[in-house]
Order: C-alpha cells, then sequence, then structure tokens
C-alpha cells in the first residue's frame, strides 16, 4: 500500500507539471492577444496588459475571418455526418454478417484503411480530384476527408455493436423485427456513445486539418480556418499580437466542443477497444 501511495503521489505530481506546462503558454496566447504591438514589445510578454483592447480580434474579424469560419462548419459537418453513417451501417453489417467472408475482407480493408496515412496518398488524391474537377471547392476537401474518417470509426462502432447482447438481436427477430427495425430501434440507442465518439475526435481531425485544404484549393474564398489561420502569420508577420487573436478564434469553437463531449470521447474510446 506505501508503494501504491508513493506511485500516486508521483503521479499526481507529474500530472500537476504537465499542466503547467501546458497552461503557460496557453496563458501568453491569451494575454498577448488583448495587448497592442507597442505594449507587446515593452511589456513583460507573461504580464497583463495595462490597456486590454479588443482591436487585434477587429482586425482578424474583418479580414473575412467569418468567411474562413463558415468553410470550417461546413467541410467539418459534411464530412462527419456522411462518415459516421457510413461507419454505423458498414460495422452494423460486420458484425450481424460474422460468418461472411465477404464481409470479413471488407473488415480487413477497413483496417487496413488505418496504416495508409494521409500524406502518403496526397499525390493520387490530388489527380483523382483534378480528374473530377472538383479542384478548389470544398467538396475536394470532404470526399478525402470522409474516406480517411471511415476505417477508425468502424473499428470503434464494430466493437460497441458486437458488445450488444445477441439475445436481443435473437428476441427482436422473433417478434418479427428486420434488420433495418433491430438497427433503428436496438443497435442505433445502444451505440450513441460511441457515435458521439467518433463524430467529436474525427471532428477534432478534420477541424484541424491543414494538408488537404492547402493542396486542394487555391482561392481565398475557399480557404478553411488552418489554412487562414497560416495567412494571418504572413499577413500579421509583424503584428503579433493580431497572429494570437486569430489562433484564439480558429481554437475556441473546438475547445468548447471538446469540453462538452469530453466524457463521451474518453468512455467512448475506452470501451471500444475495451475487447
Amino acid at each position: 500500500m506505501r508503494k501504491l501511495l508513493r506511485l500516486n503521489w508521483l503521479g499526481g505530481s507529474a500530472g500537476w507539471l504537465w499542466l503547467v506546462v501546458v497552461m503557460i503558454p496557453l496563458y501568453w496566447i491569451v494575454v498577448t492577444s488583448f495587448k497592442d504591438q507597442s505594449a507587446y514589445f515593452s511589456q513583460n510578454p507573461f504580464a497583463l496588459p495595462d490597456a486590454p483592447t479588443t482591436a487585434n480580434y477587429q482586425l482578424v474579424i474583418q479580414s473575412d475571418f467569418p468567411r474562413y469560419f463558415v468553410n470550417s462548419v461546413i467541410v467539418t459537418a459534411g464530412t462527419i455526418i456522411p462518415a459516421v453513417a457510413i461507419s454505423f451501417l458498414a460495422a452494423y453489417a460486420i458484425v450481424r454478417g460474422a460468418g461472411s467472408r465477404f464481409l470479413a475482407g471488407v473488415n480487413g480493408l477497413f483496417l487496413m484503411g488505418l496504416a495508409i496515412p494521409l500524406q502518403a496518398t496526397i499525390i493520387p488524391v490530388y489527380l483523382l480530384i483534378i480528374r473530377m474537377h472538383l479542384y478548389d471547392s470544398l467538396l475536394a476537401i470532404v470526399l478525402p476527408s470522409i474516406a480517411f474518417a471511415i476505417p477508425l470509426s468502424v473499428l470503434v462502432l464494430t466493437n460497441f455493436i458486437r458488445d450488444v447482447p445477441k439475445e436481443l438481436f435473437e428476441s427482436m427477430r422473433v417478434d418479427g423485427a428486420t434488420e433495418w427495425g433491430m438497427l433503428r430501434t436496438l443497435a442505433l440507442p445502444l451505440t450513441r456513445p460511441a457515435l458521439v465518439t467518433v463524430a467529436i475526435y474525427n471532428g477534432l481531425g478534420v477541424w484541424n486539418g491543414f494538408l488537404l485544404p492547402l493542396i486542394l484549393t487555391q482561392s481565398p474564398e475557399q480557404r478553411t480556418l488552418p489554412l487562414a489561420l497560416w495567412t494571418f502569420q504572413g499577413q500579421y508577420s509583424v503584428n503579433v499580437p493580431a497572429v494570437l487573436a486569430s489562433v484564439v478564434l480558429t481554437t475556441l469553437p473546438i475547445v468548447i466542443l471538446y469540453a462538452v463531449g469530453r466524457r463521451q470521447l474518453l468512455s467512448g474510446l475506452t470501451a471500444g477497444f475495451s475487447r
């Protein structure tokens, strides 16, 4: 017991130390975003601003930031909704058709998709988008994002649906329920935590995605927030507080989403990989 308590103290101390390491740069970003350029160069970097100002946020918002925000929302929603729906149907078919060689092969393809990084496929994806005449459009970002979101979603949802007792499916089958009826009234409610988990996890990745918007779009009207943030760094190369204000505005929505669904995300991932 003494050894366990000593380990707990060490683990707790390491956790608090890591929290401090993470919070210091976040504090600096938020505090600096409320300073003007003169205060940034003259004051202590970690000191609170003597005269807080929102001019940096106004400058960023006036630079088409709402357009980039809407583009990111469209790309994220357009990716998550189809990806979660397709993954749920695929996971249900894989679990219910456990004896099918075809479905076993499909499941193997999904697992192979987890081993293929996005960077390794960017040239074929670029060529496909060019051939489909979708270059420089939001759909060019959405379609590859859906493809890369499906494998992990299928893995998590498959483990969740596999945990549902077979007796429940058999009893509903005896009562005359169809596969679609069991999917809608039994599998869907019981796997709701997993659906929220994969939606939040993939939403984080799509919202922060940089490579696909950089390669598959060109015009400023099709920029998403990560790509716009990169352009802000060039546009405000001297105005560091304005750059940090754009960082805060870009990060704030996803931080709120993570805070709201944090428990669902952690519990869903833990349960999904428990078997």
